[in-house]
């Protein structure tokens, strides 16, 4: 059977950044991908940037409009329920608009998952050692190993990087990890780890994902992270921590935090 990924790019006004180009060139070369643009309630042009790609790649391309901004979580988990439902679809990953993480990038994780039946998700990592070519602003750096820290404590699993929007799954875990609604709406990369442990369990859990180093990665000016949200990251990871300690071992199905209820509409 051949296996199409659909690829999740959340977008909130991403009029000025988003390269069409190089998504239409990679659709191009690569017709074993179905790009899912989910615009976050843009108040600039970026829906109707959206919708001239679906136009010129209608078979490839689809576009899901959120009416108001619901922030990163929101648009991904909205994306891969709507991709879980395609029967044409394998894998479900996510990628930054701004493609610090580029499109090839993302190709060779989808390799990893493809080539390996025991994994259930792959992920970039850009602090691995055997990354390259990281571009990365030096005080954000520091910020970056610093909360790390704070989410090694918090999930008590070896992972050098949770938070690079590089990430692939297998469909059949997508129910597990996406059905309910995520606390954060930025950090929910780490709530997708504390899902995954308790459904897998953490004996598992490490055998059936795996961390791959990026050859490179970019830093792009224009992050939707304030110096506000910046401040409020260990609040919001104290939440996460405390929230996910109440939950008690799910059954086979899903871990509940509240359910999803979003609106949204498909551009046809």
């Amino acid at each position: 059977m051949t296996k199409i990924t659909g690829i999740i790019i959340p977008c909130y006004n991403e009029y000025y950044r988003l390269e069409k180009e190089k998504f239409l060139t990679f659709l191009g070369n690569n017709p074993l991908y179905h790009l899912c643009f989910v615009n976050d309630g843009s108040s600039d042009n970026t829906l109707e940037m959206l919708n001239e790609l679906k136009q010129i790649n209608p078979k490839n391309i689809s576009v899901l409009n959120l009416e108001t901004n619901q922030g990163k979580a929101t648009a991904v988990q909205t994306g891969a329920n709507y991709l879980a439902e395609l029967d044409f679809i394998e894998n479900i990953a996510f990628l930054d608009a701004d493609l610090s993480t580029s499109l090839e990038e993302m190709d060779n994780l989808v390799q990893k998952l493809n080539n390996n039946p025991k994994l259930a998700m792959v992920f970039g990592s850009r602090k691995a050692e055997e990354s390259n070519n990281i571009d990365r602003n030096i005080v954000r750096k520091f910020l970056s190993n610093f909360v790390g820290f704070f989410i090694r404590f918090i999930l008590q699993l070896p992972i050098k990087d949770t938070q690079c929007g590089a990430k692939v799954f297998r469909k059949s875990i997508i129910e597990n990890v996406y059905s309910q609604r995520f606390i954060s709406r930025w950090l929910f990369d780490i709530e997708i780890f504390l899902r995954l442990k308790k459904h897998i369990g953490l004996k598992d859990l490490l055998n059936h994902i795996s961390e791959e180093p990026l050859d490179s990665w970019i830093e792009v000016d224009g992050s939707k992270i304030t110096l506000k949200d910046s401040f409020l990251i260990p609040i919001n990871l104290l939440i996460i921590w405390f929230s996910y300690l109440k939950v008690n071992t799910p059954s086979k199905n899903t871990i509940a935090v509240g359910q999803l209820k979003v609106n949204y509409t498909m551009v046809k």
